[in-house]
């Protein structure tokens, strides 16, 4: 490994340094994410698939449907909520004084 006197060396070289190790590190990782994917696709079809069978294998996010359910605040009703996540102070509120949730629904 070459031996670097650092503090010897203008900006412009430093930059050239940085440059150079930047695109080593690049080619680097491609090199191995290339031998990676070749083995990976080697051992997918000595077990009869191809690696796109497999990614496709995985089973895909549900997605969550919207909420059919918007609570308004009784008094400011561009206040809403949609009874997911964290329940809002004024709904939380309207409830602890023994009142109907359903009361809120609009």
């Amino acid at each position: 490994m070459p031996d670097f006197n650092l503090a010897a060396m203008s900006l412009a070289e430093l930059r050239d340094l940085l440059k150079s190790v930047t695109k080593a590190i690049s080619t680097f990782e491609a090199r191995q994410k290339a031998e990676a994917r070749e083995k990976v696709e080697m051992l997918a079809k000595e077990l009869g698939f191809t690696l796109a069978e497999l990614a496709e294998l995985e089973e895909p996010k549900r997605k969550r449907a919207p909420s059919t359910k918007i609570y308004r605040h009784p008094e400011n009703p561009t206040l809403t909520w949609s009874g997911r996540g964290r329940k809002p102070s004024w709904f939380a509120a309207h409830v602890d004084a023994g009142k109907n949730p359903d009361d809120l629904l609009g």
